[in-house]
């Protein structure tokens, strides 16, 4: 054993930003249900479990003579401590440094963001919302020692903090209650004291940690003997009429590092060709890192029990909301993460799993509308990637898929909804895409779309202007933008009648728009006479081929527009004002000119976007507006 004479300072670090920035939120603010730090500090030392299980398939000596796998948690009260201990993998003093002094996972900053937008929020509860991990622990605690020996080493090494900006890193002597695994041990607030109770402690890993598939004893003072309060049996292996929808809803939580219910559960066992298991969840909210640009899945990979690893791809990407697991029983135990990305029998149970999972959500749309809406309304601009993405389940997710309307207010609307309600000769799947739904319907190319009773799919997600472009159709309509293109309503009656509907656009009104095409120049491709309009004077739209002006105006925000397609200006020959500037002789040549830019300007705003030149605008406003005032 080390003396106390040669035994090194410890070490002092500092957290790193992100790192201390959680501890900030967490030690300083107030929650509803602090009980959640035991199921994070639990599902760690169950991870670590896990991964020795994986470690001593190709290095059984790791195990030496504690073969089987457990967490131990241990009162004092008298000291008010209380720990948590796992005869798992361990860590060296680097992974230690790593682990607990870094916030390593991916998308961290949405993370962080998110959680500081909740705390702002004083209504909203953070804890249930997040899976916090370690950090928790710092909810309950003056200060938090980590004793840990990597199996198969004899070094161990502690680390110590207070949660207020750093820690310390230390070689520490081992013991024979460490031969391996991690040792958390909390040193509790006086206002905690109650977790050093086996009441309180029993009921918490009972409802949060149930499901953990490694055995939880408790030893309620020093010295007494451990007495198990869970058996480690895998809730996935179960058969589901054996489980609770309280089982189902406290091991979603853990595997989902969220507190919410699941809005759907789809647990079932594929026998035959692949024999695996799979317990999958859909989240009642949005995950924290649904949009995280590397956009992994959450799928746990298991083979016979045995943790291999969570990034093994088993959903698509648009299915990544997905919480849950897969245990194969076909994998082999010893074949690399890598070359399991290339297995073929990984690739079956993906396409199988996929299936399922569309397959229940299409049963929840049948049978539970509304809960049904509820899940499109959190997860819709998701799985509408995978109509860009994935051809072979195009039709079922086009079949998944619900939109907002013009016909429907805001109730969401299917396309078996919009195809039923087709008008005579109507041959095509109308919409418009943008950013805000808002202003999407207020949008004047939809105007002779409403005079006529056709109903306008309002599609407000970066992603629709993506897919509507890969060539979909829905039970053989095309869709076709109302903003792309010439459009051809004669064939559809109006509602009712209009005034000036079935007024011919006079010569003079012709000669104006003739006019504004030659003044306007190489500034758009087209000037027109509009069959769109009813209401509004102007509005543009893009050519029949190339690029919608939404899918223009996201590719030249990603920098990936070499070059954007000249517009075309849509004039109503029956709008008043329209009508009044074809009547300006010839002496007012200057206004017509003015009025023309004006008029391409005036369709910029309405189409979201800025006048090309403010200052050369405001002029042109300006000379207008002095016609207005008396001896202007």
């Amino acid at each position: 054993m080390t003396t106390a004479d040669t035994t090194p300072a410890p070490e002092s670090h500092t957290f790193e930003a992100d790192a201390a920035k959680l501890l900030q939120l967490m030690v300083h603010s107030v929650y509803s249900d602090k009980d959640i730090f035991l199921r994070e500090l639990i599902s760690n030392a169950a991870d670590a479990c896990e991964k020795l299980r994986y470690e001593t398939i190709s290095n059984p000596a790791l195990l030496g003579d504690d073969p089987k796998a457990r967490i131990t948690l241990l009162i004092d009260a008298e000291n008010r401590r209380l720990t948590i201990q796992d005869n798992g993998i361990g860590m060296s003093r680097d992974e230690m440094i790593d682990a607990l002094g870094t916030i390593a996972r991916s998308g961290t900053k949405a993370f962080m963001d998110r959680i500081q937008a909740v705390q702002e929020d004083k209504g909203a509860q953070l804890i249930g919302q997040f899976g916090v991990g370690f950090y928790s622990a710092f909810m309950v605690t003056d200060r938090v020692d980590v004793v840990s020996r990597r199996a198969g080493s004899d070094e161990a090494t502690i680390w110590s903090s207070d949660g207020k900006g750093s820690y310390t890193v230390a070689p520490i002597a081992t013991d024979e209650a460490l031969a391996r695994g991690t040792r958390v041990i909390l040193h509790l607030m006086e206002d905690a004291a109650s977790y050093t109770e086996r009441y309180t402690l029993e009921r918490i890993v009972k409802s949060q940690s149930g499901h953990v598939p490694v055995p939880i004893s408790l030893i309620e003072k020093p010295g007494a003997e451990p007495q198990e309060v869970t058996d480690g049996a895998a809730l996935w292996v179960k058969p589901r009429s054996e489980i609770t929808p309280e089982e189902y809803t406290d091991f979603y939580r853990s595997v989902a590092g969220q507190f919410d219910e699941p809005a759907l559960t789809v647990h079932f066992r594929a026998e035959g060709r692949h024999e695996y298991t799979a317990l999958a969840f859909v989240p009642g909210s949005t995950p924290f890192d649904l949009f995280d640009p590397d956009r992994y899945g959450r799928m746990k990979l298991y083979v016979k029990r045995v943790f291999i690893t969570d990034e093994a791809d088993i959903l698509p990407r648009y299915l990544r909301f997905v919480r849950g697991l897969v245990d194969s029983a076909d994998l082999p135990l010893n074949v690399s993460r890598e070359m399991i990305q290339e297995s073929p029998l990984l690739a079956a149970i993906k396409k199988g799993v996929t299936s399922r999972v569309l397959s229940e959500l299409e049963k929840l749309a049948q049978n539970d509308a509304e809960a049904y809406s509820k899940v499109w309304e959190t997860f819709g601009a998701v799985l509408k990637e995978g109509l860009y993405e994935d051809f072979e389940k195009r039709s079922t997710l086009l079949g998944l898929a619900r939109f907002k309307t013009t016909a429907s207010g805001r109730v969401w609307r299917s396309l078996k909804d919009y195809v039923g309600s087709l008008k005579e000769n109507q041959t095509a799947i109308y919409y418009v895409t943008g950013t805000d739904l808002a202003r999407l319907e207020v949008s004047p190319q939809l105007e002779g779309f409403r005079a006529r009773g056709i109903e306008v799919l309002l599609l407000p997600d970066p992603v629709d202007s993506f897919w509507v472009t890969a060539g979909v159709d829905y039970e053989g309509k095309p869709f076709k933008s109302v903003t792309q293109g010439a459009v051809d309503l004669a064939q559809i009656p109006l509602l009712e009648a209009q005034e000036n509907a079935g007024v011919l656009a006079t010569e003079a009104v012709m000669g104006f728009i003739q006019a504004v095409k030659a003044t306007l120049g190489e500034a758009v491709a087209d000037v027109r006479a509009s069959e769109r309009l009813t209401e509004s004077a102007v509005c543009l739209v893009a050519p029949e081929t190339g690029r919608d002006r939404q899918l223009e105006r996201l590719l030249a925000r990603a920098g990936q527009l070499g070059s954007a397609a000249k517009p075309i200006l849509e004039i109503n020959p029956r709008h008043d004002l329209i009508v009044a500037l074809s009547n300006l002789g010839d002496a007012e040549q200057t206004l017509r000119e003015d009025a023309a830019h004006l008029l391409l300007d005036k369709a910029r705003i309405l189409d979201g976007e800025q006048p090309a030149d403010a200052r050369t605008f405001s002029q042109r406003l300006a000379r207008v507006m002095q016609r207005c005032v008396p001896n202007g």
